[in-house]
Parts: C-alpha cells; sequence; structure tokens
C-alpha cells in the first residue's frame, strides 16, 4: 500500500519547531580548553545544522558553517574533531562511507571510502593451518588493518563539493587535539573496557592512559601528537599519508606491532606495504535508491550493505499500512523484513570489484514482494532463513542454503550536516571495534583499524558461495548505512545514520517507519528503544522493550528475544519550511549526543 507522506511530514515540522528553539556553537575557538559545550538533542533553527555524538564536534561544524563553508566542508572539518574526542571510533587510521546531497542539481552522489585489504591477500588470510584464528586474536592484530580510506575521503568530497581547503578545516581539529577536551563518562568508560588490550602497546598505554591510569572524569584530555599529524596533512595534503614518511611509518607499525615484549601477547603482524597505500583510491560512485510511499530513499551501495538492505526491508514494508498498524504490528512487521533482508544480504553482498552483485534486483519492488510474501501475522520465521535469488525470483521460495550473519564492530560514528544552501551530508565513518586494532602508530596520536575483520574468516556456509570472504585489495562487507530522503521534487526530507555494526540496518529502517510511517518527531524516533533482528535465531532488544509488554505479546506469536544494553547511536536532520533545519540526536545513548544550528529560531 502506497501512502502519501507530505501531509505528514508537514505536520512533523509543525510539531519539531515547538520540540526546542535549538542550541548554536559557542563562538568561534570556544570549543576547546574551556568549559564544556553543552550537549542537547534537538536543535531548529537556520543557516545549516549538525548533528553528531559530541558537542565539541558538532561546534567545530557549525564554526565552519558560520564561517561561509558548505555541508561537505563542515562534514570533513566536524569528522576531523571526532578523530580527537571520539578516537575509539573513528580517526585517520579508519575509513567509511559519505553520502552528498547536491541542492544546486538535486541529486544524491557517494564515496566509499572503506578500507581495503592488501593486495597479497586471498581468502586464507585469518586461517592458520587450515582453520580460522580465534576472532579476538585477529581484532587485537596488524592482521586486521586495511589500508585507511578516511583522509582520501575527504579529499575526494573537497575536491568534488568542498569550498575550503584541508589545511582550513582541520585547523579547529588541530586546536582541539593541541589544548585538549573534557573527558566524559563514555571516554573514560570506553578506556576502561580496552585497558588490558591498550597496554600490550607501549604507545597507546602512553597516549590513552595518561600516568598509566585511567583517564579522570572532567579532566582535560590533550593528543598533542595527533594536533601535529593534522598540521602536517593540512600542509602537506593526505598525499603524506599514503606516500612518504607517514606512509612508512604506518607500514612499519601494521608489519611489525610495537608490542611490550614483557606481555606476553603475540601480536601477529600484517601484510601491508607501501604500495597498498600509494594505490588507494576513495571511489565516487552512484548511490543505491529505493522509493518508499512516494519517497526516494538514497544510500550505500555496495561494497556496503547498507543501502540495499534497508532498501528492500523497505520495499517488503511497502505493502503494509504501518501508519494503522498496531505497536505490536509494526514491531512484527519490522522484525520479519529485516531477518529476509539480512538473508539474501549474507548470500548475495559483498565488494562489487570482486562479486557479482545483484543491487538492482535487491532493490526490486518485484523482488520484495516474492520476498514479503514470507510474513505472516500469526507466525515467526524460523533463522537462519535461506536467501532468495533476486534475478529469478520465485514466490514464498524457502528452499537454499542460509549463512548466518557474521560479527561486525560496533563502535563507529555518524553526523549528519545540512548546509544554508540546501546541501546535505550524511557520513558514517569507523575504525571498527572500540579502540580499532589498539595499536597506536608511534608519534601520531591515532589509532589503526581492525577493519579486515570484518571479512568471514572462512565461507558462512560450505555450501554456498561467500561474497565476503578475503581477496587482494578487496573491501569488506559493511552495515553502514548513510541515508537521505528526498521528496517527489526531488528536495531533501530527512538525512540520518548510525554507528551499531549490523545493527546499523536495523536502527535506520526503524528509525525511518517510526519517523515516515508512524509520525514520530525524529528527536523521538532516534531515542525510541530498539529491536534489531539480523537472520539470527533471537531478536536483541534494548531495555525498554525487554521490560515491556510488547515483549510478551511478540513472544506468545513466536518470537525470541534477548537483551542488548545499547543498539546504535543516530543521528539525522530534517529539513522544515523556510529555510529552516532541524538537528536531532541521541538523548541517552553513548551520553547523548549534540544537535547544534548557526542561527537558533526563536
Amino acid at each position: 500500500m502506497r501512502r502519501p507522506v507530505a501531509r505528514k511530514l508537514a505536520v512533523l515540522a509543525v510539531s519539531a519547531t515547538v520540540v526546542s528553539v535549538g542550541a548554536a556553537a559557542p563562538p568561534s575557538g570556544a570549543t576547546s580548553a574551556g568549559p564544556a559545550v553543552e550537549k542537547v538533542p534537538v536543535a531548529v533553527g537556520y543557516g545549516g545544522a549538525v548533528a553528531s555524538v559530541d558537542a565539541d564536534a558538532s561546534a567545530v561544524g557549525i564554526e565552519i558553517l558560520r564561517k561561509g563553508g558548505n555541508a561537505v566542508d563542515a562534514a570533513v572539518a566536524t569528522a576531523a574533531a571526532l578523530g580527537v574526542t571520539e578516537p575509539y571510533s573513528n580517526g585517520i587510521g579508519g575509513g567509511g562511507y559519505f553520502v552528498y546531497y547536491d541542492a544546486k542539481s538535486r541529486t544524491v552522489q557517494t564515496i566509499d571510502g572503506r578500507e581495503t585489504a592488501p593486495l597479497t591477500a586471498d581468502s586464507g588470510l585469518f586461517l592458520e593451518n587450515g582453520q580460522p584464528i580465534a576472532f579476538a586474536d585477529a581484532v587485537t592484530s596488524g592482521l586486521g588493518v586495511g589500508t585507511p580510506g578516511t583522509p582520501a575521503t575527504w579529499q575526494a568530497a573537497l575536491d568534488s563539493w568542498g569550498s575550503k581547503g584541508l589545511g582550513t578545516l582541520l585547523k579547529p581539529a588541530e586546536r582541539l587535539a593541541r589544548d585538549g577536551f573534557t573527558v566524559d563518562d563514555t571516554f573514560r568508560a570506553q578506556t576502561a573496557s580496552n585497558e588490558a588490550r591498550f597496554r600490550y602497546f607501549p604507545d597507546t598505554a602512553e597516549l590513552f592512559l595518561p600516568g598509566g591510569a585511567l583517564p579522570v572524569v572532567g579532566s582535560t584530555f590533550k593528543n598533542p601528537d595527533l594536533a601535529r599529524t593534522y598540521a602536517e596533512l593540512g600542509r602537506k595534503g593526505v598525499g603524506a599519508l599514503y606516500r612518504g614518511k607517514l606512509a612508512k611509518e604506518i607500514v612499519d607499525t601494521v608489519n611489525e606491532p610495537p608490542v611490550d615484549p614483557a606481555s606476553g601477547y603475540n601480536a601477529r603482524p600484517g601484510e601491508l606495504s607501501l604500495r597498498d597505500l600509494a594505490a588507494y583510491r576513495a571511489k565516487r560512485q552512484s548511490p543505491s535508491k529505493t522509493s518508499y510511499r512516494g519517497l526516494g530513499v538514497y544510500s550505500m551501495a555496495p561494497s556496503s550493505s547498507g543501502g540495499t538492505t534497508v532498501g528492500e526491508a523497505l520495499n517488503i514494508l511497502e505493502r503494509t499500512d504501518l501508519s494503522k498498524a498496531s505497536d505490536v504490528q509494526f514491531l512484527h512487521r519490522y522484525i520479519e523484513a529485516s531477518r529476509i533482508a539480512f538473508a539474501d544480504r549474507g548470500r548475495w553482498v559483498g565488494d562489487p570489484a570482486f562479486e557479482d552483485v545483484p543491487t538492482k534486483e535487491l532493490l526490486s519492488q518485484s523482488y520484495a514482494d516474492s520476498r514479503g510474501c514470507l510474513i505472516k501475522d500469526d507466525a515467526v520465521l524460523t533463522s537462519p532463513v535461506a536467501p532468495g535469488d533476486p534475478r529469478n525470483p520465485a514466490a514464498c521460495n524457502t528452499n537454499g542454503v542460509a549463512a548466518p550473519t557474521t560479527y561486525e564492530g560496533e563502535n563507529t560514528t555518524h553526523l549528519t550536516v545540512a548546509d544554508k544552501w540546501g546541501n546535505v551530508v550524511s557520513y558514517t565513518l569507523t575504525i571498527e571495534q572500540t579502540g580499532g586494532s589498539g595499536i597506536t602508530v608511534p608519534g601520531r596520536g591515532f589509532l589503526l583499524n581492525n577493519e579486515l575483520t570484518d571479512f568471514s574468516f572462512a565461507p558462512a556456509s560450505p555450501a554456498v558461495h561467500d561474497p565476503n570472504l578475503p581477496g587482494p585489495g578487496k573491501r569488506p562487507r559493511s552495515s553502514m548505512s548513510p541515508t537521505i530522503v528526498l521528496d517527489a521534487h526531488n528536495k531533501p526530507v530527512v538525512a540520518l545514520g548510525s554507528p551499531g555494526g549490523a545493527s546499523i540496518i536495523t536502527t535506520v529502517l526503524q528509525t525511518l517507519t517510526s519517523f515516515l510511517d508512524r509520525g514520530v518527531p525524529l528527536v523521538d524516533a532516534i531515542a525510541a528503544p530498539r529491536a534489531s533482528q539480523r537472520n539470527q535465531t533471537t531478536t536483541e532488544l534494548e531495555p525498554a522493550l525487554w521490560t515491556s509488554e510488547l515483549r510478551t505479546k511478540l513472544e506468545s506469536i513466536g518470537h525470541g528475544f534477548r537483551l542488548n544494553p545499547e543498539i546504535g547511536a543516530a543521528t539525522g536532520v530534517q529539513r522544515l519550511p523556510n529555510g529552516k533545519w532541524l538537528a536531532a540526536a541521541e538523548t541517552v545513548r553513548r551520553g547523548g549526543g549534540s544537535a547544534m544550528v548557526v542561527r537558533p529560531a526563536s
């Protein structure tokens, strides 16, 4: 059932304006070494908007917008600042996906800045004696480190759509790293969860365990090494990371992890080379696209599975009037659509440079209809569900071999930006696991990713081709789902995204359907308790759903659940009438996010 949503979105715009008059950034230069910037989860106003997990980073983005920068400029500056204040989630040692809406042409374009495997890698990258190594051993090693894509992504975005130079945009983050930021509970907790493995590496311990102890909440955390690295990239360009002295330092660190001999830890060496770094390119590519309730939903096409999996699930839900469904019916349908879409993701999606990915077919309504007929209102599908064949769809087919969903690190970050001209950026970036590989490049102030652990270590099912095995220069499959939704006139309605590993897909899907179908204001749709089903035997629930009557009612028709304390940490922006923007972030997750606008509405 296709239902127009324009009237509902107009109502949401009015109600959102009433929610908050918004928050602006402090004056330029006040983002470091001074009072902590206030965190608020929703802001409404003019001149542009920024939403991220961190107030200092959002303030940097607003600073760039105030100085005449556009959304791309602000996104790069915000990302660089997050590399300072959220170093366990992202940074120049990682990668990500950049989705951009150009107001002049009313088109969406994307950059794939995913990390790549070494050119010497093959399908046995994580095998020893024919068997997969322990996941924990791969996570904290040089073996899991891919060629970073974030710096190349920044330069590609600026070359294509930016208005300011990289050096100018790195200055606020450089200042923040040099002068410091205020340690909060989340930063201390994330450090504590990594303390044991950080101590394996003296350079990491020296940086993140100052004086040999956990950072104290309320203290000022400084990273002068990162400030110098940013200054160097600002002077020389990002090519300095892919060629020359810094490139050699990265390669040496990966191939001979600087582990403390006294720790006894076996930090497996990687296989990265100067050739790998020099050959890296961020890829400009077309977005994934699907139509939903008369709107255009744009996201990342493979190598990310985000766009195809969110899109397929939306197409499955298209035939249900979710606005009239009860809470139980809504959650049931959402969970089952997620289950089916993940079944197809596991079979068909990988790096399209290596795999024949049927992107168009996965996003077709006819294929979604052939899969959606599996959903019953009074019964639950048994996971793992077998994939369908999008090139030869058969209605309600349950034949085939299912592939389980592999684990992905959950501590990514997402930022969303809009400017006064109407341009929008939705950008998700990561170093994979919380703390990445745990390995800091000596004297450089940043952690290296462990992104290659997103590959399947061995075929997920011996009976079916696995599109996500390692290969030379291959990008591991991702779930990152930076998304921009356009109306019938190709103008932005909403943009959003989230961290959370494979649960990114379900977070974006649940937030979108809550906002578009259920009429929930954006900040409330982001804050709502989440469920995440990824073709597994049980569905994850956050505590508020775990203790609710909804859980009991869903269990009565066959659902099984397990508790997850926190799923995702989304941010978004919504276009309102007359040049106004609403920025929204988390209210509680990860200590709450930060929404800001250039000029708050009165």
